[in-house]
């Protein structure tokens, strides 16, 4: 019988540099950079390092040796500013610019022994660099990044000029290729950044990469909320024999849904079309405005439950006469601190046109809460991608749409352009709606929905876009938590980023305001 003797791979392991690891360093250092002007560091500046920053100084370590290293400082950058040379950053590697309370992470080194170069060590490297810039809750990495093959096209091409063309992929240069595939983007050209560096004409790229989860002066008591709970209400359509009794019925479900912790709390379009009942003897355009009576009393009441429940609320929408005498269709922001706001449906529909004779808004905004910066567009509206795509210009991270559906095929424009507008936008989408029959109130006999709650589609997100569901034609509320930074990290690292491809050289969208 024979055995067949196992190779041992070599093991990885990623750490922080300590002063002992120098001569292996050096080793490596000194493969790294043969046949280039780079010297390798001295033992009394690596032990500096490590002494003012042990976190800041990483390395790889392989079989025992250390095989690749990434050397990093914390600076002040109002201090150091874009003009610099390597020796000023480093103070010719006294590293007195090292400061503990500074805004970014300066990169100071990073190589790899040529005889691991292929398998990735050097973005294990800038991985975990982009990771302790987000616990230090630094700003950004910045560094100035060699452009090793400059030399080769200096007597044909400027620095930018060579740049732009490596950014086209027409040219590769080891080092800035390498940046820039790692979501570091130039923000300038540096002037004899080390006079040492002929390979790249002394020039260097002044390399930046943001940390989209920096928080500058962050509260400790009263910030805006990462994980976010949506409460919404699937509201059955019944009879209310009066203001009271609606309001009594709201509060139950605020109340439950305040008991769970929620943020929010979303009510459908037209919920408090039961008031109507008492004017079916009207023509309809008449009891809508009689119904209308009742807005600013339940908008009140709304700004009451917000504050007593601690819940934002969305009113869904309700009708109201406006100082000009037309009819509107409203749905008020209540905060929990006690302010509102109101948001207007701009599209009618044909019918609330033809029966009520409503007229549409024209304004359109987003709205800052302790939970982030929402949008609200009322059932039509949402499917017109426009609206949204304004909304998300203002950097709306979700959308409430109560809406109002009679039939399945109506409901599922709603629902579908819903979930849309969350795809395009990267925000989270919220829709209510009613559900049930309601008699004897024109023009609201028949209700359908299914409320939900929808996410953009990418890896950090349900494969179906759903993230919560109602049960359909059922009275019941729904709660889910959405979490804001992934909003950001989609934003700034997803799959496709709709919002940052566009090709605003050939189209752009403009408010009517803004031509």
């Amino acid at each position: 019988m024979s055995t067949e003797s196992k190779q041992t791979e070599p093991q990885i392991l990623l750490r922080n540099l300590v002063a002992q690891d120098y001569l292996s360093l050096r080793a490596s250092m000194e493969e790294a950079y043969d046949g280039t002007d780079t010297t390798p560091w001295r033992r009394q500046d690596i032990q500096r390092l490590v002494s003012l920053f042990p976190e800041g100084q990483l390395c790889i370590e392989i079989d025992g040796s250390v095989v690749a290293t990434a050397l990093a400082i914390i600076v002040d950058y109002s201090r150091l500013g874009d003009l610099h040379t390597f020796s000023e950053v480093t103070d010719n590697f006294r590293f007195s610019t090292h400061e503990a309370q500074g805004d970014v992470l300066y990169g100071i080194e990073v190589f790899v022994h040529p005889k691991f170069r292929g398998i990735r060590l050097a973005r294990r490297l800038y991985d975990a660099r982009k990771e302790l810039c987000e616990k230090l809750n630094l700003r950004s990495i910045i560094a100035g990044g060699r452009i090793p093959n400059y030399s080769e096209f200096a007597d044909k091409l400027t620095p930018r000029e060579y740049i732009d063309k490596v950014k086209r992929r027409e040219i590769y240069d080891p080092t800035l290729t390498f940046q820039l595939s790692n979501d570091f983007h130039v923000t300038k050209v540096l002037r004899g950044y080390d006079p040492e560096d002929t390979e790249s004409c002394c020039y260097a790229t002044l390399l930046e990469w943001d940390n989209i989860y920096y928080e500058k002066n962050e509260k400790l008591v009263g910030g805006v909320k990462e994980n976010v709970r949506i409460g919404l209400v699937q509201w059955q359509m019944r009879p209310f024999t009066s203001f009271e009794a609606l309001t009594e019925q709201m509060e139950y479900f605020i109340d439950a849904v305040s008991d769970y912790g929620s943020d929010f709390c979303l009510f459908p379009e037209w919920f408090n079309a039961p008031l109507m009942a008492k004017f079916n003897q009207l023509r309809e355009v008449k009891a809508v405005r009689k119904l209308a009576e009742y807005t600013e009393p339940l908008r009140d009441k709304l700004v009451e439950f917000a504050m007593t429940y601690n819940v934002n609320i969305i009113g869904g929408s309700m009708p109201l006469v406006d100082d000009d005498g037309s009819l509107k269709n409203v749905s008020y922001l209540c905060r929990r601190d006690g302010s509102w706001d109101s948001s207007f449906k701009l599209h009618p529909t044909p019918d609330e046109v033809r029966v009520w004779g409503m007229s549409g808004g024209d304004i359109i905004k987003t709205f800052d809460t302790d939970a982030g910066r929402i949008g609200v567009l009322i059932c039509y509206d949402v499917e017109f991608p426009e609206l949204a795509r304004l909304l998300a210009e203002e950097e709306m991270q979700i959308l409430f749409v109560p809406f109002q559906t009679d039939t399945q095929a109506g409901f599922n424009r709603v629902r579908i352009c819903a979930q849309a507008r969350a795809i395009e936008n990267e925000c989270y989408v919220v829709i209510a709606g009613n559900v049930g029959n309601l008699p004897r109130v024109h023009n609201m006999d028949i209700q359908y929905a299914q409320s939900g709650i929808f996410t953009p589609s990418d890896f950090a997100f349900p494969v179906d876009t759903v993230r919560a569901e109602a049960t359909a034609n059922t009275e019941m509320t729904l709660i889910a938590d959405v979490n804001l930074n992934l909003l950001k990290e989609l934003h700034n690292h997803g799959s496709v980023q709709n919002l940052k491809d566009r090709r605003t050289d050939l189209y752009q969208l403009k408010r009517l305001a803004d031509v």
